[in-house]
C-alpha cells in the first residue's frame, strides 16, 4: 500500500533555526499554479479560484500597507505624547501633547508660542512655580524619573513576553529572507510588545529612533497576514516575498518615503527580489504612506516630523564642505561599528548581558541626567534634527536662528547672510556638547534589550555636524565676502548659504556610514526634504561616506551584528577569491567516517529510525547500494520522522521489521513477511550535485543564486560526500582568518 497518495501534515516544513529550500519552494508553487490553470479550464468556480489566487498577492499588499501605517500613526502620536509628559501634563485635557495643547489657547502670543496657561510643568503642579532653582529640580527629578518608568516597563514588558522584540531586528529581517527561520520572530506577541516597548523606548529619551523596528513592526504584519492566504501560508519563498514588501512598506511608513522605503528593501534587506515583488513593493509602500497621511499624526500634513523647503540654489565650491561631511560620515560610521560590535560582544560573553534590565536603567540614568540641563539633548532627537534642518526664516524664534539685523530683509521672505548674534554662539556650544554625547551614548544603547532604531541618532550626529560646519560656512563667507572663493558667486546682502543643507548632507553622509546604504539613502533623504535640486551634494556626501567606511572596514552595522550573532548569512555582495575545490570542504574528510545513507530497497524501519536516533543530520542521501554508492535522491530528516510516525498510525502491519523502499515499484513479497512501506513521495530525486573537483567559488555562488541548503559531491556518479551552506559559511571565516565556530548560531 502506497499510504502517501494523500498528502501527510508537516511532510515539506522546516524545524526552527533551519535554512528553506529555495529550489523545492519554488518547484512546488510552480506545480501547485499548473494545477490550478489547468483546473480553471474545467468549471467557472475553478476560474473563480484562479483570478481570486492571482488577486490574493494584491489584497494581501493592500492589508499589509493599512495595518503598518496604522500602527506607524499610533506609535507617531503616542510617542509624542509621552515626550512631553517628562516636562509637564495638559491640564485642559491630558491626552494633549504640549504643542496641541497650546494650538487650542487663547493666550498665546507669537513670540513664546510653546507658552500657554493650559500646559503646566510638574513644578507648576507640585509646588506652584515655575521660577527658581527649586522648581528646575523638581522638573529635573520629574524627567529622569519619567525616563526611568519608561525604560524599565519597556525592558521589562520585552524580558518576560517577547525576547526577540529587543533591537532594531533589521539583521534578523535579513537573515530570515535569505530562508532562515526563526519561528516567533515575527510572531503576533512580538508584534504587540514591540508596538508597546517601541513607544516607550523613544519616550524615555535615550539614544535610539523607531525606524529600524518599524520595518520589524511591518514585517510582523506581513508574516501575521500570510496565514489569512493559503499560498503564502504553506510556501516559505512566498512568504519571503511578501516580507520584502513589508520591509519597503516600514521604510514608507518611517520616513514618508514611499520610493525609498522600495529601494531600501531591494539594496539592504532582501536577498530574493524578482520584478513582481518590485511592484507589489511599491503598491504596499504606497498604500502604508496613504495610510499615515490620512492619520497625519504630527499635525504638519506630511508625512515626518522633519520636512524641510530650501529656496536657495548651492554653488560649485560647496563641494568641498560637503565631501568633507561625507569624509566624517564614514569615519564616525567606521568608529561606531567597531566600538558598538566591541561593546556588544562584551555583553554576549561577560556577566553584563545577564542583567538586562540593570543596564537599561543604568544607560537611560546616565542619557537623562546628562540631557536635561540642554535643551537640545532635552528634546526628542527628531525634534532636534528638525531644528537643525530648518532654514531660518523672518519668523522663527529658535536660538539658532538669533542673527543680529536680523529683520533688514532683502528680497521676498529670503534673508540675507549676516552675522551671528549672541543666541547662534551660545546654540553651538550646546550643539557641540549634545554631539559628543550623542557619539558616545549611542554606541551603549543599540544592542540593549529594548527596541532600538539607528537611523535617528546618526542623522542626528551627522545633523548636529553639517549644522556646525554651515554656520561656519556661512559667518566665514560673511566676513570675508572679498576672498576668490566667495566674491565670484555671494554678493553682498545675498543668501548664500543655507546651513539647514548641511546638516542634511551630515545626516545623509552619516547614515550612510553607519548603515553603507547609498541609491536608497538619497532618495530617502531627498523624498524626506522635498530638496529635489540638493540630490547632487547628497550623493556625493553619501558616495564618499561609504568609501570611506569601506576602506576601515568591510561591513555595514547590520552584517556586522549578523556576523556577531552567528546567523548562518551568505552575503551576496562579497566576492569569494580562494582557489579551494569543493573536494577540500566536503564532509566526511579524509580520516572521517563514511558518510551516513541510505539505500533505496534494503532498509528496514528498524534501521532507519536507528539512523535517525543515532545522527543530527538534517537529511540523508538516498543510494542504489552501499557497494555501488550510486545516487538516487536525497530525503529530509523531519519528513522521514513524519512519514514514519504517520504510517504506523494508519497504514496496517507496519513494524520494525518493514522493509522501505524508495523505488518506483517494489518486488512481489514472500507470503508472511510484514508489509513494506513506499516512502518514493518524500524522495527528492533531483538534489543538487557538483564533482568532487568543482572550484569552490562556482559551488558559493550557486548556494548564493539557488538559496541551497545542500549540495552533493560525486566523481564519476559516485557518492562522495556533501556541503551544507553552513560548511560554505564556516569555509569562508576560515578563509578570512575568522573562527569558523562562530557561523554556529547561538
Amino acid at each position: 500500500m502506497d499510504f502517501l497518495e494523500e498528502p501527510i501534515p508537516g511532510v515539506g516544513t522546516y524545524d526552527d533555526f533551519n535554512t528553506i529550500d529555495w529550489v523545492r519552494e519554488k518547484s512546488r508553487d510552480r506545480d501547485r499554479h499548473r494545477e490550478i490553470t489547468n483546473k480553471s479550464k474545467e468549471s467557472t468556480w475553478a476560474l473563480i479560484h484562479s483570478v481570486s489566487d492571482a488577486f490574493s498577492g494584491w489584497l494581501l499588499m493592500l492589508l499589509i500597507g493599512l495595518l503598518s501605517g496604522s500602527l506607524a500613526g499610533l506609535i507617531d502620536i503616542s510617542a509624542h505624547w509621552m515626550t512631553d509628559l517628562k516636562e509637564g501634563i495638559c491640564t485642559g485635557g491630558f491626552w494633549f501633547n504640549h504643542e496641541h495643547c497650546c494650538w487650542n489657547s487663547e493666550h498665546v502670543t507669537f513670540e513664546e508660542r510653546d507658552k500657554c496657561p493650559e500646559w503646566n510643568s510638574w513644578s507648576q503642579l507640585i509646588i506652584s512655580t515655575d521660577e527658581g532653582a527649586f522648581a528646575y529640580i523638581v522638573n529635573y527629578f520629574m524627567y529622569v524619573l519619567w525616563a526611568l518608568l519608561f525604560a524599565f516597563l519597556a525592558v521589562s514588558l520585552v524580558k518576560v513576553f517577547a525576547p526577540y522584540a529587543c533591537g532594531s531586528g533589521i539583521p534578523e529581517i535579513k537573515t530570515i529572507l535569505s530562508g532562515f527561520i526563526i519561528r516567533g520572530y515575527l510572531g503576533k506577541w512580538t508584534l504587540v510588545i514591540k508596538t508597546i516597548t517601541l513607544v516607550l523606548a523613544v519616550s524615555s529619551g535615550l539614544s535610539l529612533g523607531k525606524e529600524g523596528p518599524l520595518v520589524h513592526v511591518a514585517c510582523c504584519c506581513g508574516n501575521i497576514l500570510c496565514h489569512c492566504f493559503n499560498k503564502y501560508r504553506k510556501n516559505e519563498a512566498k512568504r519571503r516575498e511578501v516580507l520584502s514588501a513589508a520591509a519597503a512598506a516600514g521604510v514608507s511608513v518611517a520616513f514618508g518615503a514611499p520610493i525609498g522605503g522600495v529601494l531600501f528593501s531591494l539594496e539592504e534587506v532582501s536577498y530574493y527580489f524578482p520584478l513582481k515583488t518590485l511592484w507589489r513593493s511599491f503598491f504596499a509602500a504606497l498604500v502604508a504612506a496613504f495610510t499615515l497621511r490620512s492619520i497625519n499624526p504630527f499635525g504638519n500634513s506630511r508625512l515626518v516630523l522633519f520636512y524641510v523647503e530650501f529656496h536657495t540654489p548651492w554653488h560649485l565650491f560647496e563641494l568641498v564642505p560637503f565631501i568633507l561631511l561625507g569624509i566624517f560620515g564614514g569615519l564616525w560610521g567606521a568608529l561606531f561599528i567597531r566600538t558598538n560590535i566591541a561593546w556588544c560582544r562584551k555583553r554576549k560573553t561577560t556577566q553584563l548581558g545577564k542583567y538586562p534590565v540593570i543596564e537599561v536603567l543604568v544607560v537611560t540614568a546616565i542619557t537623562a541626567i546628562l540631557a536635561f540641563p540642554n535643551e537640545y539633548t532635552r528634546m526628542s532627537t527628531s525634534e532636534l534634527i528638525s531644528e537643525l534642518f530648518n532654514d531660518c526664516g523672518l519668523l522663527d524664534s529658535s536660538k539658532l536662528c538669533d542673527y543680529e539685523n536680523r529683520f533688514n530683509t532683502s528680497k521676498g521672505g529670503e534673508l540675507p547672510d549676516r552675522p551671528a548674534g549672541v543666541g547662534v554662539y551660545s546654540a553651538m556650544w550646546q550643539l557641540a556638547l549634545t554631539l559628543i554625547l550623542k557619539i558616545v551614548i549611542t554606541i551603549f544603547t543599540f544592542g540593549m534589550k529594548i527596541p532600538s532604531g539607528l537611523f535617528i541618532p546618526s542623522m542626528a550626529v551627522g545633523a548636529i555636524a553639517g549644522r556646525l560646519l554651515g554656520v561656519g560656512m556661512e559667518q566665514l563667507a560673511y566676513y570675508h565676502q572679498e576672498w576668490t572663493i566667495f566674491n565670484s558667486w555671494c554678493s553682498q546682502g545675498a543668501d548664500c548659504i543655507t546651513p539647514g543643507l548641511y546638516a542634511m548632507v551630515g545626516a545623509a553622509a552619516c547614515l550612510g556610514g553607519v548603515t553603507r546604504m547609498t541609491v536608497s539613502l538619497v532618495v530617502i533623504m531627498f523624498e524626506l526634504t522635498g530638496g529635489l535640486e540638493y540630490i547632487v551634494p547628497l550623493m556625493a556626501a553619501a558616495m564618499t561616506s561609504k568609501w570611506v567606511a569601506d576602506a576601515l572596514g568591510r561591513e555595514g552595522i547590520y552584517d556586522a551584528h549578523i556576523r556577531l550573532n552567528g546567523y548562518p548569512f551568505l552575503e551576496a555582495k562579497e566576492e569569494f577569491a580562494h582557489k579551494t575545490l569543493a573536494m577540500d570542504v566536503m564532509k566526511p574528510r579524509r580520516n572521517d567516517p563514511l558518510l551516513t545513507v541510505l539505500t533505496q530497497d534494503s532498509m528496514t524501519v528498524e534501521d532507519v529510525e536507528t539512523i535517525i536516533s543515532e545522527t543530527t543530520y538534517s537529511g540523508f542521501p538516498v543510494v542504489v547500494s552501499r557497494e555501488s554508492q550510486r545516487l538516487v535522491g536525497f530525503v529530509l530528516r523531519r519528513d522521514l520522522i513524519i512519514s514514519i510516525e504517520n504510517a504506523r498510525k494508519k497504514q496496517d502491519g507496519v513494524v520494525s521489521t518493514s522493509i522501505i523502499y524508495f523505488t518506483e515499484h517494489s518486488p512481489p513479497l514472500p507470503p508472511y513477511t510484514p508489509p513494506t512501506l513506499k516512502l518514493r513521495n518524500i524522495l527528492d530525486l533531483s538534489p543538487f550535485t557538483v564533482t568532487d573537483l568543482t572550484p569552490m567559488e562556482i559551488v558559493v555562488d550557486i548556494f548564493r543564486k539557488l538559496g541551497l541548503r545542500q549540495c552533493l559531491v560525486t566523481h564519476n556518479g559516485r557518492l562522495l560526500g556533501i556541503i551544507t551552506k553552513k560548511d560554505v559559511l564556516k569555509h569562508i571565516a576560515q578563509m578570512a582568518n575568522q573562527d569558523p565556530d562562530s557561523i554556529l548560531f547561538n
